[in-house]
């Protein structure tokens, strides 16, 4: 294998947040600043605390060897529908305690959004009140291509991510304009409904040559005109929807089941929340979208095609429900029947009363490094080694993607060590044939 020549982390790097002003980013940055004055521990990044095994027999933190950036060379921005700087913007999402909100406070207040380019008709619960007005898509894209630009120049960036962390919209399903990219240049100038705003950002990141990582369960990047153009400005792209509670724990106990034999008769899911993402996705078409997400894993890890007598006839149903006073602590309740010796039933009940923002800001920092990573690596296109922080990995047309937990941990150490050259090394886990 022909050796990976990275180029330094030298410089600034941007990082610019699609949503900043909501409770997953504002937690991220408001984490990561503190991380960095060292008022705090990154839980749950695995850049930051992991250690990785080599082929000498050392086990240093991930940190020590992969060239990733350092937290103290990152510069945050981005955008969102509301003018509230990220100190106002924290402080109103209160998943974090004001006291560590006031520890980097002036840091915080320092970041103010740019305006975003939304329509309420792709999220109908939101209505925004910082927001930029062109006549066609295509024209609001070369203004975020301005927005790239401009804040590289004025904050002496040598390189910018991209990284989309607001709320779902409306479910888009792959048409046509889709299929290549001249056709979606002209549905982007003919204002076509196919073209959400999430779809704009993308462009507009790849088009100024940035890594683009999309965090929620919407089409956005993932599909072949958008790869078209992510090969040709050599930019990586990498998504859907971060992988925090309820899927998480999906793709640790489908694999048990498989691993097992243990049949599958019916998994019921439902969630309360009482943030932004709670309220938006309380909107059928909202849902939709998520739903798709959350719906994929099982299947693809169980594979009920080769294993019909266990996983044929699943009946997966998935809910989430808005209920405001539970804010951002978020509810997954799980209900699993599964089937044991001789088709006999039995039950795993799950209740996982997770934190949402925290669950997700340590995955926000991890992509942000390893995205820049992989765009300092020559990586273009789809970047499925990081398919472990997604639910909804992005891959091929003519590949399935990889849900299971274990399995994806495995790629992603396994490109790490391609990445420090260590090709010696011989995995402990025995790859089993999932």
């Amino acid at each position: 294998m022909a050796k990976i020549n990275v180029e330094k982390a030298e410089g600034k790097l941007g990082i610019l947040v699609v949503g900043v002003g909501g409770a997953v980013a504002s937690t991220f940055i408001a984490g990561t600043l503190m991380a960095r004055k060292g008022l705090g521990v990154p839980v749950g990044s695995i850049t930051q605390l992991s250690t990785i095994k080599l082929s000498d027999g050392s086990t240093p933190k991930i940190k020590d060897v992969l060239p990733i950036a350092k937290l103290e060379d990152i510069v945050f921005g981005g955008w969102d529908i509301f003018e509230d700087n990220v100190y106002k913007a924290a402080t109103h999402a209160a998943v974090l305690t004001q006291k560590d909100i006031d520890s980097v406070k002036d840091e915080l207040e320092a970041i103010k959004p740019m305006q975003a380019a939304f329509d309420n008709k792709y999220v109908t619960r939101l209505h925004g009140t910082w927001v930029k007005k062109a006549d066609t898509k295509w024209d609001l894209k070369d203004q975020l291509v301005a927005d790239i630009k401009n804040f590289k120049e004025a904050n002496g960036c040598s390189r910018v991510v991209v990284i989309w962390s607001a709320s779902t919209e409306v479910y888009v399903p792959m048409a046509e304009v889709h299929k290549s990219l001249p056709a979606f240049q002209e549905a982007m100038k003919n204002n076509a409904a196919e073209v959400s705003p999430s779809m704009l950002y993308a462009y507009a990141a790849i088009e100024s040559g940035c890594a683009f990582i999309n965090g929620a369960p919407a089409l956005t990047v993932d599909f072949p005109a958008m790869w078209e153009l992510a090969d040709e400005h050599n930019a990586p792209i990498c998504g859907k929807d971060y992988k925090t509670g309820q899927t998480l724990m999906k793709t640790v106990l489908s694999p048990m089941m498989h691993t097992r034999m243990l049949g599958l008769q019916g998994w019921f899911s439902t969630n309360i929340l009482g943030n932004r993402d709670g309220e938006v996705l309380d909107d059928p078409a909202s849902f939709k979208t998520k739903e798709v997400s959350k719906l994929s894993v099982i299947d693809t890890i169980l594979k009920k095609d080769e294993y019909p007598e266990l996983y044929s006839n699943i009946y997966h149903k998935v809910r989430i429900n808005y209920y405001p006073p539970r804010g951002d602590n978020k509810e997954g309740w799980d209900n699993i029947d599964i089937i044991g010796w001789m088709g006999y039933p039995m039950q795993i009940k799950v209740d996982f009363l997770c934190r949402d923002s925290i669950l997700a800001a340590p995955l926000l920092l991890d992509l942000v490094l390893l995205a820049d990573l992989s765009k300092r690596c020559g990586f273009k296109g789809i970047q499925s080694w990081l398919s472990f922080y997604f639910k909804s990995p992005m891959h091929p047309l003519d590949k399935q993607p990889v849900h299971d937990l274990f399995a994806q941990n495995i790629m992603l150490r396994k490109k790490m060590r391609e990445i420090i050259g260590d090709e010696g090394y011989v995995n402990d886990y025995q790859e089993a044939e999932y």
